[in-house]
């Protein structure tokens, strides 16, 4: 029997970040292995035109939740949606919501936050600081409650190399940057955020430090701990392989190579993808979860869930798997791409210009035009450059994080725990796990079934075309160019006339001789 499955049973659990990606696998997971719990709260913020009941109806119909149903068949009795809304100050919770929330919670598992890296300071200072801040404040008014779970990210202090499960000092005092968000005006945030992050990427990274800050000081009296998890990727085993519904960490890239938008990416070749699976994340929460309301510790923990120092993965092996060994699995399967092209070199670690992605994207709206149809290319292009212009501090770097606290609760797991809440990556095979992934992308993310694929492989081949013919004009203009400047260059273009002109004459002659 799993000691951690039993512990959920009878238990009140809030999730905040319940129709995110983390945290509807949180929620399957804790339905499918502890189906006699008592309830899941969980904040939904109301939507136009679609109620609580009905968002709510919509993800537990998903593929996700279809072995749930076999073990929980009452499943939907068991979620409780509240509206709420993170950018208020108090949450946006009624009254009667928030006293039956104040009564009855047992778990909380903070997974709410903007996890967009171009967000505006005021924004993901509002909804990674600020709503963590009043969060506490409601867990500090439960009695029941037992243990509050926390989300950060590995990347919380990428400013520096190796990094340990500590929090570290904040780069401001919190509650300052909150009380400046609320009277200085967009026009000063945006021109103090650079100096105010300093040596971290982005708004995202930086909030989310803060963000640890305030469990640190505003948590003492609390049983808390903090997940830090690097780039959530696809399921590996549970409760299917490759499930995975949103666009963030590596599956807009296989998207962008797999429909052919992208086809050179800058990258460090030495730097580790630390990739991490979202099952693989939401077993190790449920087992801090236990762990932390069971054990008590006397501090905060921390614990990195990460695959770089249990099984190392280069950007160059994943990309080489992926799309090289295409036309054995992944895209072969996945999207069909016919003579596909794609080396290590291509993909990984060739420094490229953007014009080489853009001019070709504005050909093709070009001839979208002619055919009477919406151009589109141009707009897509360059959301997937800023997009990779934004993870390019992510893929050029390699970082290591100290995992004491992981393995010291993989080693306080019973054998059946770690069978059935399995967060040993040692036993990650990447090929197959990549595999599984463009596959669950195409299937789960892009809802694309195997009718579409003529079109789609014509769709491609168009785009192939199109690169090829735009270097080829790119490479005879830089030509042309070199021509008239350098004598070399002229004696090389004439060289290669003279040679082509002379096996044109020999083929000419062998074929009359031979009729």
């Amino acid at each position: 029997m799993s000691m951690i499955a039993a512990f959920y049973n009878n238990k009140s659990i809030l999730i905040t970040g319940a129709t995110g990606f983390l945290g509807k696998v949180l929620m399957e997971k804790l339905l499918r292995t502890s189906p006699s719990l008592k309830v899941i709260y969980i904040l939904v913020r109301p939507k136009a035109g679609q109620s609580l009941q009905q968002r709510t109806f919509q993800i537990l119909n998903s593929k996700l939740f279809e072995k749930v149903k076999e073990a929980c068949p009452d499943v939907h009795k068991k979620i409780v949606p509240i509206a709420a809304d993170l950018n208020h100050s108090d949450l946006g919770i009624s009254e009667e919501d928030m006293q039956e929330l104040l009564s009855c919670t047992n778990i909380i598992f903070h997974c709410a936050a903007t996890v967009r890296f171009d967000e505006n300071l005021r924004q993901a200072v509002q909804l990674n600081v600020t709503a963590t801040q009043q969060l506490l404040q409601m867990a500090s008014q439960m009695p029941k409650l037992e243990a509050f779970i926390h989300f950060s990210t590995a990347f919380s202090n990428c400013n520096l190399e190796h990094i340990d499960e500590v929090i570290y000092p904040s780069p401001v005092e919190p509650k300052k940057i909150i009380a400046s968000m609320e009277w200085l005006d967009d026009k000063i945030i945006d021109d103090i955020t650079p100096k105010l992050i300093g040596d971290r990427p982005n708004t995202y990274t930086y909030t989310k430090a803060l963000g640890e800050t305030v469990i640190q000081q505003e948590g003492q009296n609390l049983n808390a701990a903090i997940i830090r998890p690097s780039i959530v990727g696809a399921t590996w085993q549970e409760p299917f392989p490759g499930w995975v519904d949103n666009l963030n960490g590596p599956s807009g890239l296989i998207i962008a190579a797999g429909k052919g938008f992208l086809r050179s990416i800058r990258a460090n070749p030495m730097a580790v993808a630390d990739v991490i699976p979202v099952d693989t994340v939401v077993n190790l929460t449920l087992a801090v979860g236990w762990y932390t309301a069971v054990h008590r510790p006397k501090t905060t923990l921390i614990y990195h869930c990460t695959s770089g120092n249990f099984n190392p993965c280069k950007w160059t092996k994943m990309g080489f798997q992926v799309l090289a060994t295409f036309e054995k699995v992944p895209f072969e399967k996945a999207f069909r791409r016919p003579n596909a092209d794609f080396t290590t070199n291509n993909f990984s670690i060739q420094y490229w210009n953007a014009v080489s992605h853009w001019a070709p994207a504005i050909i093709y709206d070009f001839y979208l035009r002619l055919t009477g149809r919406k151009p589109k290319m141009t707009k897509l292009m360059n959301r997937l450059l800023r997009t990779i212009s934004m993870l390019e501090y992510f893929i050029n770097r390699s970082w290591e994080w100290s995992t004491n606290n992981t393995e010291m609760l993989m080693s306080e797991l019973s054998p059946e725990d770690q069978r059935v809440f399995n967060f040993d990556v040692r036993q990650l095979n990447w090929l197959e796990y990549t595999e599984n992934y463009v596959l669950g992308v195409k299937k789960y993310l892009l809802k694309e079934d195997m009718a579409g694929i003529p079109a789609a492989r014509q769709h491609l081949k168009r785009l192939r075309n199109i690169h090829y013919l735009f270097n080829t004009v790119l490479f005879l203009i830089i030509w042309r160019l070199l021509i008239t400047r350098s004598q070399i260059a002229r004696n090389i273009w004439l060289f290669i006339v003279s040679f082509c002109y002379k096996f044109l004459s020999y083929f000419r002659a062998s074929s009359s001789h031979k009729a």
